[in-house]
């Protein structure tokens, strides 16, 4: 087995937590594994990319332990409110936690899986994901690393040659497992389960583990945690909205209490900025649309806010909760400014360009992607009208912060909408012709390279 001894930092800071926390499992022993994506440019970030093809299918295949970290992978348990309603029969149902390490910014990731097997929270599932749905988490992955969205890396895709079956694509279907890399998997439904159970004792455990761990900080102070937490998910809730990104699920056992965007099912980038478009055929409501996303991360907020109530009286959790709406304006903004591509000025000026952006692109209805591809560096072409005056006015006081000097600019936007999903996936599924997925992901990360 090759890795980079000095990049490889092995780390088993899960197993701090105890027994009550996971339960330990075995990964599905498959048909096949043929290795479909490897993600070398994340995991050199953690010492991994010198694995041969051999090693990475034993690893992330069959789920042999990595030197050094988790003997056995681990299913994690938690709770959480999906679509507003309480379910306590939730957790890992089928995936796993199979190691963690320490990345080369020195924070903590996990490994976490997607469709390994059976675990004791899957309840009537068969623990499997569809090749599709491996497909899709590539693209919003990658999609979303290059607009700047905080967000886990799909890491190994990894067919596994079983034929599924499933109602909501043709059956049967063809399988995967997928691993992710991700800056932890503890969800506001990990917490909501303690106290659920009224475990003061765990809770406290959980409170110090996510501020040594996840934040770098001592002792288990849970105002500190929750005042953490809104800071780390209101910019969360703002570059979704800045990439016109729409999650589809954003259940409390979907929020990563490091403000860390993960678990792709339903997602799907708005073609406009309608704040009704939704992802999820099964959302009739419109709970989690576009424009109901801030929300939708605020209310799972004030659930943890809800859960710490196990250790501190509610004043101070409140007083902090009021914070969201205020960090959510100031970090919509940041995330508008660096979409466009200019340089901030001052909080005042800076909130009426993103008030200014927003109401332009509601009123117009122009594609996002487009808009954003033309105004980088802060400077509208002369084909946007007299509907665009108030938002050039705003940005000629403004400094572009990156020049168009790369080849990106001189091509056309890069995009993720729907239709363009369905074509990759129907060369994979059609004629086995992965091309397609392959140019895509050099596409986004060519675009990646321009905005950074």
């Amino acid at each position: 087995m090759q890795l980079s001894s000095q990049a490889y930092r092995p780390a088993t800071a899960l197993l701090e937590l105890g027994p009550e926390f996971w339960d330990p499992v075995a990964a599905a022993d498959f048909p096949e594994t043929r290795l479909r994506f490897r993600n070398d440019r994340a995991a050199a970030q953690i010492g991994l990319n010198a694995l041969t093809e051999s090693d990475w299918l034993a690893h992330f295949g069959r789920f042999q332990p990595l030197p050094g970290t988790l003997p056995q992978p681990l299913a994690l348990r938690y709770h959480g409110h999906q679509f507003r309603n309480y379910n306590p029969d939730i957790g890992d149902g089928r995936g796993f936690t199979f190691a963690q390490m320490h990345d080369d910014a020195d924070r903590l990731m996990d490994l976490g899986t997607k469709g390994s097997g059976r675990t004791p929270h899957s309840r009537f599932g068969d623990g499997r994901l569809t090749l599709k749905g491996g497909v899709r988490e590539i693209l919003a992955t990658e999609m979303l690393e290059a607009l700047g969205v905080p967000t886990s890396r799909t890491l190994s895709l990894i067919e596994t040659g079983e034929a599924l079956d499933r109602g909501d694509e043709p059956s049967p279907t063809r399988s995967a497992v997928l691993v992710r890399l991700s800056h932890s998997h503890i969800r506001i439904g990990t917490f909501q389960r303690l106290a659920y159970e009224r475990d003061e004792e765990n809770m406290r455990r959980l409170t110090g583990y996510v501020l040594r761990n996840l934040y770098g900080e001592e002792g288990d102070d849970p105002v500190r945690l929750l005042d953490l937490v809104i800071g780390h998910t209101a910019t969360l809730a703002a570059r979704y909205m800045a990439a016109g990104f729409v999650h589809g699920v954003l259940n409390t056992d979907n929020i990563n209490v490091t403000g860390e965007s993960f678990d792709y099912g339903p997602w799907r980038f708005a073609p406009t900025w309608d704040p009704g478009f939704t992802a999820a055929y099964f959302d009739h409501q419109g709970l989690y649309a576009f424009g109901r996303q801030p929300e939708a991360i605020g209310w799972n907020v004030s659930q943890l806010a809800a859960s710490l109530r196990l250790l501190v009286d509610s004043p101070p959790l409140i007083a902090v909760l009021d914070t969201f709406g205020p960090r959510f304006q100031t970090a919509m903004a940041d995330a508008l400014l660096w979409r466009l591509g200019v340089s901030p000025r001052d909080e005042a000026g800076d909130r009426d360009l993103a008030r200014a952006t927003e109401s332009a692109l509601r009123k117009t209805g122009v594609e996002l992607d487009r808009f954003f591809h033309d105004v980088f560096g802060g400077e509208l072409p002369a084909g946007y009208g007299e509907e665009w005056t108030g938002l050039r006015t705003a940005l000629a006081l403004c400094a572009p912060r990156k020049a168009r000097a790369h080849a990106y600019w001189s091509g056309e936007p890069c995009s993720m909408l729907i239709d363009e999903v369905e074509t990759i996936w129907s060369g994979i599924a059609e004629h086995d012709d992965w091309s397609l997925l392959e140019a895509k992901v050099v596409a986004i990360r060519m675009m990646g390279e321009a905005l950074a």
